[in-house]
């Protein structure tokens, strides 16, 4: 058996796409005797960036200057960067880091043998090569190892990139349009996931909804959708959850919501991001519903699925947003009953189209007082949707175990996650992480519930007491 001598570290910026490239990076770096290792001892140092936001590039360069020390007490290593920022900057990057030694984009992963082999050919003069390769279009899948992070949870994705053109947003030009994986392949790789004992698959795409689109028709007129895929993945032999980010609202079908409704694996849960709750900033943002529509596509998940949970993402201060234009995103949080939020002030990015309206753009410190009012708005929502759980009996998948928690008394605390996307924490001398037990909610807090773990006995005598309320 062949030893292992060299190491490489990445460190991973951004969304759940971004980590599950990383996965795919280290697979196929191991078939070139790569092992993971720490930032110290790699031999090559790999940055995987995020360009949704300034802060996220900047932490990237800062990074890259930290490697450019190293780089000088040993000459040896080798330096790349990745993902979103690389696939924007493309060969500035070489000029603006002299000492980084490859740039590869989100549409070349597969490429990355070839590249490696290029960058370890020495030139004639002794010299090695330093290496920018960005593709327009992606690079054809291969089957290579997938090293995937520890735990419970394992990434999927179905599709990648995004036809929307919200005027705020980078994602178009860096992932590209929209491009669906084929249903024989998401389904091999679930059951080479169940096989190896993870028990929850999040489904990823920029647009899940939009999954199968970009396919040409069958001979019946017929197209892949994502309702069709997730009763394909529900009916898998195994003990798992499926769960899948994130959802246009316009997008969202009657299918998949009847999908959601009936399966056994899927779990109560639509991420739904609206940006803001005013329809002539959502117009200015491109994005193609109103406040009445999403109100509908909400309540209409609502009164289908028992317990939903549905979250959102909003962002403060985009250009020209006047404070009362603010305080509508502020009401619908509160009249969409949103059990969760992420929240952003807004940041420009180059090439888009909000990012030319600067003399538009909000100041600075109002762009952060107004986050800090939609985060306070956040925590009281998130509180009221936990406080609704109190009595409530919900399966937990068992993600970490404190063996004495300090903030508990000392005891041993498990902590998991409901099928609605629940953080629950109850006490327990039996759990293992993997396992689904059922808690009875005592105690909600603002970012997770507290319960009692229930034995068998108490589990059926709760399961026919609902029986007997829906009868």
């Amino acid at each position: 058996m062949k030893t292992t001598s060299r190491k490489v570290y990445i460190e991973t910026l951004g969304c759940q796409m971004n980590k599950s490239d990383t996965e795919r990076i280290l697979g196929i770096l191991s078939h070139f005797d790569y092992a993971k290792g720490t930032e110290d001892e790699a031999d090559f140092l790999i940055i995987n960036t995020c360009s949704i936001r300034k802060l996220s590039e900047d932490k990237a360069y800062s990074k890259l200057g930290v490697w450019g020390k190293m780089k000088q007490r040993k000459p040896d290593i080798k330096i790349a960067i990745c993902g979103c920022v690389a696939q924007q900057e493309k060969e500035s990057l070489l000029k603006k880091f002299p000492y980084l030694d490859l740039v590869f984009g989100t549409h070349n992963i597969y490429e990355l043998p070839e590249l490696i082999e290029e960058l370890n050919r020495k030139n004639p003069d002794g010299t090695s090569n330093r290496i920018c390769a960005i593709r327009d279009k992606a690079v054809a899948e291969k089957e290579f190892n997938i090293i995937r992070s520890k735990g419970i949870n394992a990434w999927l994705p179905i599709m990648e990139g995004c036809n929307n053109f919200c005027t705020y947003c980078i994602v178009p030009y860096t992932r590209g349009r929209e491009r669906s994986r084929n249903v024989e392949t998401i389904i091999a790789e679930a059951k080479k996931i169940i096989k190896d004992g993870f028990k929850e698959i999040t489904l990823l795409g920029q647009n899940v909804d939009s999954y199968g689109k970009d396919f040409p028709e069958d001979e019946n007129g017929n197209k892949p959708t994502f309702a069709n895929l997730l009763a394909e993945l529900d009916k898998l032999e195994g003990g798992f959850r499926i769960r899948f980010t994130t959802s246009y609202p316009t997008d969202i079908t009657d299918d998949v919501i009847e999908t959601v409704k009936n399966a056994n694996k899927i779990c109560e849960c639509f991420h739904i991001p609206m940006q803001s709750g005013n329809d002539r900033v959502l117009k200015a943002m491109n994005r193609r519903y109103n406040r009445a529509q999403y109100s509908e596509i909400v309540n209409k998940i609502r009164t289908k699925i028992k317990d939903v949970t549905i979250t959102s993402d909003f962002i403060a201060g985009f250009p020209s947003e006047t404070e009362e234009e603010f305080l509508d995103t502020i009401s619908a949080i509160n009249e969409f009953r949103l059990d969760y939020s992420n929240t952003a002030a807004y940041s420009p990015r180059p090439n888009t189209p909000a990012g030319r309206m600067t003399d538009k753009f909000i100041p600075s410190d109002i762009k952060k007082e107004r986050l800090a009012r939609l985060n306070d708005t956040v925590k009281k929502a998130s509180l009221a949707s936990n406080t609704k759980d109190i009595g409530k009996i919900y399966e937990v998948l068992v993600e970490k175990i404190n063996e004495n928690d300090e903030k508990n008394g000392y005891e041993r605390i498990a902590e998991g996650r409901s099928r609605n996307n629940k953080v629950v924490h109850f006490k327990s001398n039996t759990a293992q992480i993997g396992d689904f037990i059922n808690v009875e909610i005592k105690e909600a807090l603002v970012w997770c519930l507290k319960g009692e773990e229930l034995n068998m006995k108490d589990t059926v005598a709760a399961t026919l007491e609902a029986s007997e309320e829906a009868r």
